[in-house]
């Protein structure tokens, strides 16, 4: 039977496309590797809410569930990782960690593909990775998520951190806090999932797409109000506070501070 929640996802992909063509937008202005897989993983985040919309009408078929699976369990926080890795690391340690990453995920689709179901486990409006019959290929998503967490929720932390020590960057103290919240909350509802527990994840992936909208907001006024200042005419300057002056880069789109490298 469907519930209201099972419709959840179907806001979701609305807010998460918007917010796609946002950090698109920005790539397109400014070319910069992290912005590129900041705008993938808001994308394949968007193709696995649309997996459940999709479920939530039209019941469950296989290609949806293979799909949901490798966009939701494998793909909806690794980008959005490999993003803050960009961001953070020297660019040959980001370039290595890519192609071990995409290695990984690039493994475990086919084996999600080429896994029979165990159609007995299989609920008419319900997605589970339960009903996969090689139960070893779920030994997958959590390593991968595990990395995603390191890297996406651990970033945000430690340019909070960063962004702590002083009144003038509050708000991006502020908002990387609610992109550390808004991150781990998808990866504590995909834990739900294994015990059966779907319309947990549908509530955590909003609510954790909202938080780290409202982070990024947080984080780009702050920026445009500083620039603004520096200025001194209203404008912003697409090379305001470089590296070399002191400043953060301009490369900082959500908000995380970019280390030296």
């Amino acid at each position: 039977m469907r519930t209201a929640v099972y419709f959840v996802p179907i806001i979701t992909t609305v807010i998460a496309l918007a917010f796609a063509g946002v950090v698109t937008a920005r790539w397109l202005d400014r070319r910069q590797p992290h912005l590129l897989w900041w705008s993938i993983g808001l994308l394949t985040y968007a193709a696995g809410t649309i997996t459940e919309s999709a479920t939530t009408l039209l019941g469950w078929h296989e290609p949806l569930f293979r799909a949901w699976y490798i966009t939701g369990a494998l793909l909806g926080g690794a980008p959005l990782a490999q993003g803050s890795v960009y961001l953070h690391l020297p660019r040959r340690t980001a370039n290595r960690l890519t192609v071990l990453v995409a290695t990984v995920i690039v493994v475990a689709s086919l084996c999600v593909i080429a896994s029979p179901i165990d159609y007995a486990l299989v609920e008419p409006f319900r997605l589970s990775g339960r009903v996969l019959a090689w139960r070893w290929v779920r030994l997958f998503s959590p390593f991968i998520n595990l990395y995603a967490v390191v890297f996406l929720v651990g970033g945000a932390i430690v340019s909070a951190i960063r962004y702590r020590r002083t009144r003038e960057t509050s708000s991006r103290f502020i908002g990387n806090v609610y992109i550390a919240i808004g991150a781990i909350l998808p990866g504590i509802g995909g834990a739900f999932t294994r015990f059966g527990r779907t319309e947990v994840l549908y509530v955590t992936e909003l609510i954790g797409l909202l938080c780290i909208y409202r982070g990024y907001r947080l984080n780009v006024t702050a920026r445009a109000t500083r620039e603004t200042g520096q200025t001194g005419d209203g404008r912003r300057e697409l090379g305001g506070g470089s590296r070399e002056e002191g400043g953060e880069s301009d490369a900082e789109s959500l908000g995380m501070a970019q280390s030296q490298r």
